[in-house]
């Protein structure tokens, strides 16, 4: 269950960093959504390696 808390988190992550950096609305998306699916994936490695760790 960490995979939807870490698409959050990088979404925030992501759209908060484009703020800073007085980007547009849709700079702001595009961060948004390259930082979830970044987060995505290591929540996904996560997540498989304590499954292998049981």
């Amino acid at each position: 269950m960490i995979l939807f808390p870490a698409i959050a988190l990088g979404a925030l992550i992501g759209w908060m960093r484009a703020k800073r950096r007085g980007g547009t609305r849709a700079d702001q998306l595009q961060y948004a959504a390259s930082h979830a699916i970044f987060f995505a994936i290591l929540g996904l490695f996560a997540v498989i390696f304590y499954h292998r760790l049981n």
